[in-house]
């Protein structure tokens, strides 16, 4: 006698995991784009020191300040070039009978969290990566040269006069792990709530530490220690819709625009220290960002 078996759905979706960003904390959003396209920022020189002249020479006509110099004033330029969108449509049978759990709502939600926010961070930290003014030859990290490499890199830090709160150690967990099994490292993990929320995990050398998944980093990624005044990150436009019945569809067309880009100031390249690693030292599946 043949039986047959009953097959249930749950109001369940098996979601993939997805990590929120941490782009916040590496960049900066000091320059508006506002009404334009395109902007650009001044670099201007300055003058060199020189010994004052208190007693000059009789007949001496010039300043005894120094010889008079005019000082550079020139521009960098910054257009946004990344222009990117989605669209999808949900039938509204479709909605009906899987019991609503193929909603526009929750699908938008599951594409910003799916795809733009690791489209978004892999271009950004791949950009800081290839801007970065201090890129030391690549090194294979271990448990017992991850403390000295990360000293150098704030060291470096240190020699260029970048600002020694607010840097940012950015590692990817392989790394993480040799971090903690390092005996030379004593990571400091009493973290403010409001930095555990950004994705603060520990201290180290007065740098706050966060850890961010290798397939959004550069491929033979090691570590990046960044303050936050080199980089803008601006999002000129971020546009998400929902439509309802329009012409043609019988249910929700989802619709979706985010205008981005990443910028490493040139006078401000310094404050990015990257370290990389031999190809095929990093995580298996990390992929160039």
């Amino acid at each position: 006698m043949a039986i047959n078996l009953v097959t249930r759905f749950l109001p369940y979706v098996d979601e993939l995991f997805s990590t929120e960003s941490k782009k916040s904390l590496l960049t900066n959003q000091d320059f508006g784009w506002t009404g334009a396209h395109t902007i650009k920022v001044y670099k201007v020189s300055t003058s060199e020191m020189n010994d004052y002249k208190r007693n000059p020479e009789k007949g001496f006509t010039g300043s005894r300040y120094g010889e008079v110099h005019d000082l550079d004033a020139t521009t960098e330029e910054f257009t946004l070039k990344k222009d990117r969108s989605f669209t999808f449509a949900i039938d509204k049978l479709d909605k009906d009978e899987t019991a609503q759990q193929v909603a526009a709502a929750s699908a938008l939600s599951r594409q910003q969290r799916q795809v733009v926010i690791p489209e978004v961070d892999a271009y950004t930290y791949g950009v800081m990566c290839t801007g970065a003014g201090q890129k030391p030859a690549a090194k294979a990290l271990t448990k017992d040269n991850i403390y000295t490499e990360i000293i150098a890199g704030n060291n470096a830090l240190d020699n260029a006069e970048v600002p020694e709160t607010g840097r940012i150690i950015v590692v990817i967990p392989d790394v993480y792990v040799l971090m903690k099994q390092c005996k030379d490292i004593v990571m400091e993990t009493d973290i403010g709530n409001d930095l555990r929320l950004k994705g603060v995990i520990a201290m180290i050398d007065g740098s706050m530490v966060i850890k961010v998944p290798a397939n959004r980093l550069p491929k033979g990624f090691g570590f990046m220690i960044a303050h936050p005044c080199a980089t803008v990150a601006p999002t000129k436009l971020e546009d998400y819709k929902v439509h309802e019945d329009p012409p043609g569809i019988s249910g929700s067309l989802v619709e979706g625009r985010i205008c981005y880009d990443a910028f490493v100031l040139e006078n401000k390249a310094k404050a990015i220290y990257y370290q990389a690693q031999p190809v095929g030292q990093d995580t298996p599946g990390q992929e160039t960002g």
